[in-house]
């Protein structure tokens, strides 16, 4: 058999469609680990960029934390922790925080360096509070570049979340994981094809946001 033809046997047996190992629980399981561990790294990641950003400060320092967070192995980050703390979900949220996080900071940085200074400068000259300017002059100018963060990062965790059926955690790496050790390939298949069209769905969405929230102005529509 290929890999359609695997596919094709994958999603075509109704087994896999109902019961807590089904399609729609497995794939509702993994958009929760993402949208978790997205949330949290924009927390992290959105308000130091977005102040570094503004004042022109700590480049080097968050070009050095990046490299860092992204030399580290996401599977070695998560068997090192559930050594540490144990079974659970917070093992498996750190190391998928740590992998998000940097394409956010720095490219949320980068984004208000970007920043023509010309209008910030004529805002300052207006009197505008310093929180003004980063919110209504320099953000909307930045907010696609910030966008391609997130959804940076947001594909790499949805590839990634599977590491979380590693450590007995469900999601769509539990087909994956299951199926090697049962040498049932059609499940693999099944599973890294799931992983694969949810990626594309999430650059979809993302695409939809960036045309809802990005000024045409700045979008040049």
């Amino acid at each position: 058999m290929n890999v359609l033809d695997f596919v094709n046997s994958f999603f075509s047996d109704s087994a896999h469609w109902h019961g807590y190992d089904g399609i729609p629980a497995r794939l509702g399981e993994h958009v929760q680990y993402t949208l978790e561990a997205l949330a949290l790294a924009a927390a992290i990641g959105l308000p130091v960029g977005l102040v570094t950003g503004h004042y022109g400060r700590g480049g080097n320092a968050l070009s050095l934390v990046a490299t860092a967070g992204r030399a580290l192995p996401s599977f070695g980050l998560l068997v090192l922790m559930t050594t540490l703390l144990g079974f659970g979900m917070l093992p498996v949220m750190i190391p998928l925080v740590v992998l998000a996080v940097p394409p956010i900071l720095v490219t949320t940085y980068e984004a208000m360096r970007s920043v023509d200074p010309s209008p910030v400068d004529a805002a300052r000259g207006m009197g505008m509070h310093e929180s003004r300017i980063l919110f209504q002059v320099e953000l909307p100018v930045a907010l696609p570049l910030i966008l391609s963060g997130l959804r940076s990062a947001a594909i790499q965790i949805v590839s990634t979340a599977t590491i979380a059926a590693y450590v007995s955690l469900g999601g769509l790496g539990r087909y994956i994981v299951d199926g090697l050790y049962q040498r049932d390939y059609e499940k693999v298949v099944g599973g890294a094809t799931l992983v694969a069209v949810l990626a594309l769905v999430t650059l979809a969405l993302f695409w939809a946001v960036a045309r809802v929230a990005v000024s045409p102005g700045v979008s040049r529509r």
